[in-house]
């Protein structure tokens, strides 16, 4: 197996958004702002490449949000999706699944592409692309707090492609990637479990947005159900400190990996490192 970090661009949220209860104070000084209060994020993608397979997880916010909606977040970097894989060696039609963490915007966006005709298409046409039924069901029936993050255009272009693949539970999908459920930040977001070379590396997905989310109580303002996140990330981090797992984050701008210690205060990061750095140490 052969691992990728997928660079797709970044975005601009609201700390208080990001960081839900805990005062500009604390988290501030774990992650800082920009400017208006704004935190600059990364939309990380991961590609795994097996013999057989070429998997992407999650895909970035691509072209298909509408300018009257774009102005808020502040989308920047020199990245892109499609720059990201080539620079790796692929190309779109290479991909053979497509793995949604969950179909808020900025991850699933990238899958589907917005033509000058102003239509949409999917962009890998040769990947099954998987979620859970749950947040499916979400997605074509939102609640009032979620329904700006499920854009139509993307959730109607994955509906009519018919190359859906559900989970309905923890899944192994192919050997050495497991697909666990979890439910505090949206119904049945998928977190990702890599087996690397005897090691495993987890990517965070929404469950812990950057590693400045990694205490309990940094959860997500964003959150459907926070009672339920800080559960889910502190069995989490029990879990992943036990395994010696590597975190791999989605949002976080600085730290692509990191590595976990506990102490009498709970479970923090230990060392941050990049992909490439994991990859190395784990031959």
């Amino acid at each position: 197996m052969k691992l990728y970090s997928i660079e797709t661009g970044n975005f601009m949220l609201d700390g208080g958004a990001l960081f839900g209860v805990v005062p500009k104070s604390l988290w501030e000084k774990r992650y800082p702002t920009a400017h208006q209060n704004l935190c600059n994020l990364s939309m990380r993608a991961l590609l795994l490449v097996t013999e057989t397979k070429k998997i992407l997880i999650d895909c970035g916010m691509g072209n298909t949000m509408d300018e009257n909606l774009l102005q808020y977040y502040f989308c920047n970097g020199d990245y892109s999706l499609l720059d990201s894989l080539h620079a790796c060696g692929y190309k779109k039609e290479d991909i053979t699944d497509v793995i949604f963490t969950h179909l808020h915007f900025d991850h699933c966006g990238g899958a589907i592409t917005k033509k000058h005709d102003d239509t949409y298409e999917l962009t890998f046409p040769n990947a099954t692309y998987v979620i859970s039924s749950q947040q499916w069901e979400s997605a074509l029936h939102p609640n009032r707090r979620e329904r700006p993050s499920f854009l139509k255009q993307n959730i109607e272009t994955i509906a009519n492609s018919k190359k859906i693949h559900f989970i309905q539970e923890n899944t192994e999908y192919i050997p050495g990637l497991e697909l666990r459920l979890f439910y505090g930040h949206t119904h049945g977001q998928i977190i990702p479990h890599i087996r690397y070379n005897n090691t495993l590396l987890i990517y965070c997905g929404d469950l812990i947005p950057t590693a400045a989310h990694i205490p309990v109580p940094y959860v997500c303002g964003y959150d459907i159900l926070p009672l339920t996140s800080m559960s889910e990330t502190e069995t989490f981090l029990q879990y992943a400190y036990e395994q010696n797992a590597t975190l791999f984050f989605e949002h976080d701008i600085s730290v692509e990996c990191c590595s976990l210690q506990k102490t009498p205060k709970g479970i923090f990061m230990q060392d941050a490192f990049s992909l490439q750095d994991f990859c190395k140490m784990n031959l």
